[in-house]
């Protein structure tokens, strides 16, 4: 999802809040998910002012272009 909506980068990164949104799951499920998808490397938490934001990593990119083609 991250990567369909262009965080990509930490230029474009979301708070759980602001993916919460996009997707209308529960900010929990969210956290659940996250922390799974950091684990394996799909998704990386930047930390800017203090407020952390979530983007997809370059390996969590390739993993849903693979899926398309």
């Amino acid at each position: 999802m991250l990567h369909n909506i262009g965080a990509t980068d930490s230029g474009r990164s979301l708070t759980v809040e602001e993916i919460s949104t996009w997707t209308a799951m529960e900010p929990e499920k969210i956290m659940e998910n996250l922390q799974k998808l950091i684990e394996t490397d799909y998704v990386h938490l930047d930390i800017d002012s203090g407020v952390e934001k979530y983007h997809t990593t370059i390996n969590g990119i390739r993993k849903v272009l693979s899926m398309y083609s």
